[in-house]
């Protein structure tokens, strides 16, 4: 199956789970696209002690998951496209969802 995710959030336990989400679903061997929007373009800065949000990011990276961000979401925070977070457009967000075979919001 081929989940789309799309992230709002740059909520500690809400990100976390969404990636832990996506890393299982990966796991049991389905595709898996997450889009993240608005302050979720933040999540590769998140830091907390027990939701450990850059970690489920690496896993997600190596288990091949594709992750596009928002660039409006990006430039309004004056932040640059990076590794695991490219720029993306919102064409290439209904492009994800057009893709899914369901859709998972977090």
């Amino acid at each position: 199956m081929k989940f789309g995710i799309i992230l709002e959030t740059k909520e500690p336990e809400k990100a976390w789970n969404a990636f832990r989400f996506a890393n299982t679903a990966l796991k049991k061997e389905h595709e898996v696209k997450m889009f993240l929007m608005g302050e979720a373009v933040e999540c590769e800065n998140i830091d907390h002690p027990r939701f450990k949000v850059k970690e489920e990011m690496s896993k997600f990276k190596e288990l091949t998951g594709e992750l596009l961000a928002c660039g409006t979401c990006l430039k309004s925070r004056l932040l640059d496209e990076t590794s695991s977070c490219p720029i993306s457009t919102m064409d290439d967000c209904v492009k994800v969802v057009e893709w899914a075979d369901k859709m998972v919001t977090f």
